[in-house]
């Protein structure tokens, strides 16, 4: 009987309806490369942040940082291209962002994004919002950045996102 039961449970979950993941790869790196800074050469920079580096960047962005590496390249006019992430609801978004020499976002858009719904976040007129920000003020969602129904943890979580890129070039990039 208890055999019967295993193979009936197991049988259940094998059955059992699958999520359905809406994963969409928009830009591919090269490409983002190429959209937000064309044809500016760019040497790739291993960054790899200490505990404290981490600590400072979250002490000035109040966000927390997750990860102590990402993909950056420098650009020969002092700017940076970086690679990231940030959550949606549930799962990853990647992120390519363009900041200037001044630590100012250039650009930035949505490469990879695998929420069944909200990915109006990647369009570009909502994401040009960020274009000229920095570290001088500490974004907020709803109050310096239009929030998208129906995706508002995704705009939570890129509005973070930027506030802790700025601070990352203040606190970590422009050092380098």
């Amino acid at each position: 009987m208890k055999i019967l039961l295993k193979v009936l449970m197991l049988l259940g979950l094998t059955l059992a309806p699958v999520a359905h993941l809406n994963a969409e790869v928009f830009l591919t790196l090269e490409e983002a490369k190429q959209t937000l800074w064309q044809d500016t050469p760019m040497k790739e920079v291993a960054i790899k942040l200490t505990p404290q580096e981490m600590k400072s960047i979250h002490s000035a962005s109040k966000i927390r940082v997750w990860s102590n590496t990402f993909k950056a390249w420098k650009t020969e006019t002092g700017g940076w291209f970086l690679v990231d992430q940030v959550v949606g609801k549930h799962e990853m978004i990647d992120m390519a962002v363009a900041l200037t020499n001044e630590g100012k976002i250039k650009g930035l858009r949505v490469m990879r994004y695998v929420e069944s719904y909200g990915d109006e976040v990647k369009h570009p007129k909502w994401l040009a919002q960020f274009i000229g920000r920095d570290n001088s003020e500490h974004l907020k969602l709803d109050r310096h950045i239009d929030n998208i129904s129906g995706a508002t943890l995704s705009c939570r979580h890129i509005t973070d996102g930027v506030n802790r890129w700025t601070h990352t070039w203040d606190q970590i990039l422009r050092h380098k």
